[in-house]
């Protein structure tokens, strides 16, 4: 089985839950707490591109930010992009990657798609 990364934040009950499911797997798992250490555009881009869905399905649409930005109406993904490098807190979590796949774990059993 091929190592699991999380893109985690402690503070989250469904991210918690996620970690839990890995390792109740006995996964060799590597955790990113993407708050501390911010992705890069490009790490964001290879996520999206693993998880096949636009800039705002991985965004949290109803962070304070999210509004404050005015992002409702922007349809440039690189902006979108940008809005989540400068302000990780937007970026929808967890996400578990396994090799080239990647899964937004909402509910956290959507992580055990990665697993088997």
């Amino acid at each position: 089985m091929g190592k699991i990364t999380i893109w985690h934040n402690p503070r989250c009950s469904k991210s918690r839950q996620a970690l839990s499911l890995v390792e109740e797997n006995g996964c060799e798992k590597e955790i990113v707490k993407y708050l501390e250490e911010t992705p890069t555009k490009d790490e964001i881009k290879n996520i999206l591109s693993m998880l096949g869905v636009s800039a705002r399905e991985m965004m949290r649409t109803k962070e304070d930010i999210y509004k404050e930005l005015d992002l409702k109406d922007e349809n440039n993904e690189e902006k979108l992009i940008d809005a989540m490098v400068a302000n990780p807190k937007l970026i929808e979590r967890p996400i578990v990657i396994k090799n080239d796949k990647a899964v937004i774990a909402r509910p956290p059993e959507k992580a055990l798609e990665l697993l088997s």
